[in-house]
């Protein structure tokens, strides 16, 4: 430590604000080029530093852990998912791994619901028709979508986010139906008239759009199957801003390709990149994976890693620790 300052490694170029603040409590060492570190660069990165703040794109596994310097004592993580991160491997080096909850909510929830209304009613197409000069004026047949009122909206984890989607749901005339380990707290799914569906099988089968908001485990990985997509009504969408690996990205392009699904909105992809039918699908929107990409939720983001950190320096237990082992009743039953 530097003038008994906490050392702090960031791996990636974070807002102004937040750089000012680890800068001001810390000694900081930030990233200038705004670009991934290759695994070298990060090992060599924790070998000097008390604390690592890494960000979704840096994967630290077990291998990474066992060639960190014995400083590191804390990963506080920017950003609430850490699938990408060993925590069992971490926590066996006395490492503590912090995310940051809670802050990604409302504006996730936009954007799985702009998914929505894009799909159905073609928005992305009609973008490009403009664009590439195909619109030659209003036809009473032309570029005709679906309204998405009075449709059967399926969430697959109604927790934070799924609760948020649910509220915007409700506005547009959607029936919301959903798909937890075990239903919510019963005044809140009649706030949101949600109707619970202790089968995953048989509220696929049921409903018109699918929105995935569980979040990725190994029991997850997968969980939207070809065998569960094949379950889905020709005429339904699926919406994904959650984590591309609960989705089987492949069966859902050739499902698309075929006509057994009638489209997609997808914000995060099983590989970092798209399927490559899905990215020539008319029927497809695609996002960079930017559902959390608002000021707001960014800095809102580091504040949550300066607390912790701060709660660490100060020789506190920081409050967002992740703990293994905690039952998620947002988490899906697996059949």
């Amino acid at each position: 430590m530097t003038e008994n300052k906490v050392t702090v490694a960031v791996t990636r170029k974070l807002p102004d604000a937040v750089e000012d603040r680890l800068s001001d409590l810390f000694d900081t060492r930030l990233q200038v080029d705004d670009a991934p570190l290759v695994r070298a660069d990060l090992i060599s990165l924790a070998q000097d530093c008390d604390v690592l703040a890494p960000t979704i794109g840096d994967q630290l596994d077990a291998d990474f852990f066992a060639a960190a310097s014995s400083r590191l004592k804390l990963v506080a993580n920017f950003g609430a998912g850490t699938d990408h991160i060993d925590v069992a491997a971490a926590n066996a080096r006395g490492i503590t791994v912090t995310n940051t909850p809670s802050v990604l909510a409302e504006d996730a929830a936009d954007m799985a619901m702009a998914l929505v209304l894009a799909v159905p009613r073609r928005l992305v197409e009609g973008v490009r028709a403009l664009e590439s000069g195909d619109f030659a004026g209003w036809s009473p047949t032309w570029m005709l979508g679906h309204r998405v009122r009075g449709k059967k909206l399926g969430i697959i984890g109604l927790g934070r986010v799924g609760e948020a989607i649910a509220r915007r749901a409700g506005a547009f005339g959607l029936a919301v139906h959903y798909h937890n380990r075990k239903p919510i707290n019963p005044h809140v799914e009649e706030e949101l008239q949600a109707t619970y569906w202790d089968s995953l099988d048989q509220m696929l089968a049921h409903v018109d759009i699918v929105s995935v908001n569980c979040p990725h485990t190994p029991a997850t990985f997968h969980l939207l199957s070809r065998r569960r997509l094949e379950l889905l009504q020709p005429h339904a969408y699926v919406v994904n801003v959650s984590r591309g690996e609960i989705v089987d990205e492949a069966a859902l392009a050739d499902l698309i390709e075929a006509g057994r699904i009638a489209g997609a909105g997808l914000d995060v992809y099983e590989r970092g990149a798209p399927n490559e039918k899905l990215l020539n699908a008319p029927n497809v929107v695609l996002l960079p994976h930017m559902a959390s990409a608002t000021v707001e939720s960014r800095i809102e983001m580091g504040a949550r890693v300066v607390i912790n950190i701060k709660m660490f320096a100060d020789g506190h237990k920081p409050p967002d620790r992740v703990i293994l082992g905690l039952d998620s009743d947002l988490e899906p039953k697996i059949a």
